[in-house]
């Protein structure tokens, strides 16, 4: 059976001198690369819910704005991961989450390390197409205001 983990990619921002910056973090279990947060949607947890509690889990940071988009998607696992046997791969719906830039506390087990970094130098950094195509779609809500 194909089955895949409802999850969400929230590409987390703070506006510094008028811009957006951008979080990544580098990840390094089970794949190694840089991202921006996501995670996955437990059994009857709304989005919203998920995306505070992945966020407070691999960043400590709090929101202060959540957008939704329209941008929805799936991939598959490159291989077969212990901690998700009956899956697949995963689904992703975008957010953009604001927060105030704050002390980061990392998932030690899930990231090296993670950097703010301004529009073209984050989409030159993450790994994945998938989550390069969210970012510019973030990116230009967050130039021209609209979803």
């Amino acid at each position: 059976m194909n089955k895949y983990r409802k999850g969400v990619f929230f590409v987390v921002y703070n506006i510094s001198k008028s811009k957006p910056i951008y979080l990544i973090q580098k990840r390094k279990l089970h794949w190694k690369g840089w991202e921006f947060p996501k995670g996955g949607v437990n059994f009857l947890e709304s989005y919203k819910k998920a995306i505070k509690r992945e966020l407070k889990e691999e960043t400590g940071l709090s929101p202060i704005k959540i957008t939704k988009f329209k941008e929805k998607g799936k991939y598959q696992y490159s291989k077969e991961l212990r901690d998700r046997k009956d899956y697949v791969g995963q689904t992703y719906i975008l957010y953009a989450v604001e927060v105030k830039k704050g002390k980061l506390q990392l998932d030690k087990r899930e990231h090296y390390s993670a950097k703010w970094l301004e529009f073209n130098k984050a989409l030159k950094t993450l790994t994945h197409s998938n989550q390069r195509k969210c970012l510019r779609i973030v990116n230009n809500f967050l130039k021209h205001g609209k979803v």
